[in-house]
């Protein structure tokens, strides 16, 4: 009796924590796609390998799941990602154009680089 108790205080506890926390974004992959154009011009050539600040393939990004891009980006712009490109272009996304960018790649629809 008292371990179900227990747990009908650790649920409705869960749920009142979460009720107060934000919400993600819903993305919206048409908007995604009109906000592309920046990522495009690594993201958008396969095969592309950058020189700064390190030569590396360039990540694809069309079929990636959308939580990974959000959470990337997020990443990019708090600063815990290392690459000084991203974490500029990071800098200027809202939360919602995060989730659009996602929810477009994520869609499938994009081209994006692939790694060779």
């Amino acid at each position: 009796m008292k371990a179900i108790t227990l747990i009908r205080i650790i649920v409705a506890g869960a749920l009142l924590a979460g009720a107060g926390a934000p919400q993600a974004a819903e993305g919206d992959p048409a908007a995604g796609k009109q906000k592309a154009a920046t990522c495009a011009g690594c993201h958008g050539i396969p095969g592309y390998r950058t020189a700064f600040p390190a030569v590396y393939s360039v990540p694809k990004l069309g079929g990636q799941h959308a939580a990974y891009i959000v959470k990337a980006l997020q990443d990019y712009k708090a600063g815990n990602r290392s690459n000084p490109t991203m974490r500029a272009v990071a800098a200027g996304l809202s939360d919602q154009d995060m989730a659009d960018l996602a929810a477009y790649y994520a869609s499938g629809a994009a081209k994006s680089a692939a790694a060779k």
